[in-house]
């Protein structure tokens, strides 16, 4: 078995292991949503905006997310969105901030001109969410997309700030 055909097979068990935690336990779940801003560092700092959608229990959880990154012809740095699933391990909310380590899989358009691919990607990062007043917490996150194909940059970096609501 190669190693994609193994790390497609891990995160289909790990989604599928997330669903039933959350399917067997519903009244413990928790349920965040984040609105967010950052940069896309590959090839140039480029703004990315998008959002994120999770559910969690207790430590583990899983989340859905869509980023887009705008194309700039003058630097030759193509358009992105990303389209993940992701597993992630976070820690209680001790003293007002919560952790986070994430690993996901999804679809990714990437566009130059006239030039495009789609394909699937890889992501793995971490993070923090940080309370400000009641469920409103403000959440930092890094990334590092690995895209599959023939993609312009194969390995993309992400940063972003946002606002995140739980509920």
């Amino acid at each position: 078995m190669n190693w994609y055909n193994a790390v497609t097979m891990r995160m289909r068990e790990a989604a599928i292991a997330a669903f039933i935690m959350i399917v067997l336990a519903p009244a413990a779940a928790r349920a965040d949503a984040t609105l967010f801003l950052g940069t896309t560092t590959s090839p140039t700092h480029r703004t990315v905006k998008g959002f994120a959608v999770g559910v969690s229990l207790l430590v583990v959880g899983f989340e859905f997310e869509y980023a887009s990154t705008a194309e700039d012809a003058t630097t030759n740095a193509p358009s992105l969105k990303t389209t993940s699933g992701n597993v992630f391990a976070q820690t209680f909310g001790l003293s007002g901030f919560q952790l986070y380590i994430t690993t996901g899989a999804g679809l990714y358009r990437e566009r130059l001109g006239g030039d495009q691919e789609t394909n699937f990607v890889l992501n793995n990062g971490g993070g923090v969410k940080v309370t400000l007043a009641g469920p409103i917490r403000v959440r930092v996150d890094y990334r590092i997309f690995n895209l599959r194909g023939n993609p312009q940059h194969s390995t993309v970096q992400r940063i972003y700030a946002g606002v995140n609501l739980a509920f």
